[in-house]
């Protein structure tokens, strides 16, 4: 947050609220709401590009969003007046689509000048930024410079980075790449032998020494180049949604569904603040699981509170509070045994329940209530104001575009006229 040119504050819950200066007036916002404002804004694109309404999408999100994120994907999508058809991992649609640099230039800068900028939100941003394209332009050249012009107190910056100091710099971040790769391959029970095709996805991928290591690391295999890295993941998700709304195009006839797996693993705790897993992680999904030998604790209990969490952790201070909910009126007995049933959607998102099999009464949380989701009143009146930003654009758009009309025919006007001038001294000499 610290190199954010905004103001992150704490709102409801403890909620993170960004704010942003709207017409003069400091607006709070929500990360939901910011989303789905880029969601519309790729959505009017999309629009404007086939001339007709999209209604309907399948949305990626990074396979390492825990519940929570995927939730809050989902409401963004809602306020952006989309319906989601599926929330799919982006490692998993890429395929579909087949069959930051560390360099301390702030110090640099503090060496040069005797100036510190690290307390300056909006230099560092702009350092941020030129430094992004010169990683961009190592890709392709052996060397770069980065330039920014008065950059803080008026003091212009300039440096040069080849991209053997890049790599250096960055070695560790690199290699630290591999590391799912190697752990994706074990969880899949498969050998560097078995992989056919490596489509590699994302921008960071033209890297020449990440293309390196990861030939490197399957033994010299070349990589797929055919495929643009920033459009794989997109690319695949259309796929999908082409399948699920029974397109009948040739070149998705012959694709089967795609099937996605939970990115961690979905348990309850027991006494003692332990995790026990009911779900793993990579566990193919939609999938639903139940287990009666979930005991209560004590002899006469009446309620039992069930706390809902995702992680690879044993304790529960380790992994990530979901939610939680009580299943109250079990009558006085010895310890007795209700029924657990964890099911997660197409979506990866979880619905649990518990009901006591000897009366009979169940409860339930979709896992939609933890702390910091929007309750479906919040949602609705996002997506109000919303509606209401959208129609604020669209007069600002009118606006420019009347401005510009009125510019362009000052100019001819004045233009005409001076040549009508010029005409008269050339008649008149």
């Amino acid at each position: 947050m610290k190199l954010w040119p905004f103001k992150v504050t704490p709102g409801l819950d403890d909620k993170p609220m960004i704010g942003v200066t709207h017409k003069y007036e400091e607006k709070q916002f929500s990360a939901e709401e910011i989303s789905s404002m880029v969601l519309v804004k790729m959505k009017e694109i999309v629009e404007d590009y086939l001339s007709t309404t999209i209604k309907n999408a399948v949305v990626t999100v990074p396979a390492y969003f825990n519940d929570s994120q995927r939730q809050a994907t989902r409401d963004a999508a809602v306020i952006a007046s989309l319906n989601v058809m599926q929330i799919i991992n982006e490692p998993t649609a890429a395929p579909l689509l087949m069959v930051s640099t560390r360099k301390p230039i702030a110090l640099e800068f503090k060496r040069k000048h005797k100036k510190d900028i690290s307390g300056n939100p909006k230099a560092l941003r702009r350092l941020r930024t030129s430094c992004e394209r010169a990683k961009r332009t190592l890709s392709s050249t052996p060397e770069t410079t980065i330039e920014i012009a008065a950059l803080y107190e008026g003091i212009d910056f300039f440096a040069t980075i080849t991209r053997a100091r890049f790599e250096e710099l960055n070695i560790e971040l690199f290699r630290k790449c591999m590391e799912p790769v190697e752990e994706c391959l074990k969880d899949a029970k498969m050998d560097k032998s078995n992989v056919d095709e490596l489509v590699l996805v994302g921008g960071s991928t033209r890297i020449p020494i990440v293309r390196q290591l990861s030939q490197d690391f399957f033994n010299g295999k070349e990589l797929c180049k055919s495929i643009n890295p920033d459009e794989a993941v997109a690319y695949g998700a259309t796929v999908q949604a082409a399948i699920l709304s029974g397109e009948q195009n040739e070149n998705v006839l012959d694709l089967i569904l795609l099937l996605d797996v939970t990115p961690l693993s979905f348990g309850l705790e027991k006494h003692g603040g332990v995790v026990v897993v009911f779900i793993p992680r990579n566990t193919k999904i939609p999938v639903k699981k139940e287990q009666s030998d979930w005991t209560t604790i004590y002899d006469n209990q009446t309620s039992v509170c069930f706390r809902v969490y995702q992680g690879e952790r044993t304790r529960t201070i380790d992994n990530n509070l979901l939610g939680e909910f009580t299943l109250t009126g079990i009558p006085p007995a010895p310890r007795g045994v209700p029924k657990i049933c964890f099911d997660i959607d197409a979506n990866g998102i979880l619905t649990v329940s518990a009901e006591d099999q000897t009366t009979g009464r169940k409860n339930m949380v979709p896992i939609t209530n933890a702390k910091g989701k929007l309750s479906k009143e919040e949602i609705e009146k996002m997506v109000q104001e919303a509606e209401k930003y959208k129609f604020e654009d669209k007069e600002h758009k009118k606006k420019v575009e009347a401005k510009n009309v009125l510019e362009t025919y000052a100019y001819d006007m004045r233009n005409s006229i001076r040549d009508e001038k010029q005409g008269g001294k050339d008649s008149s000499g």
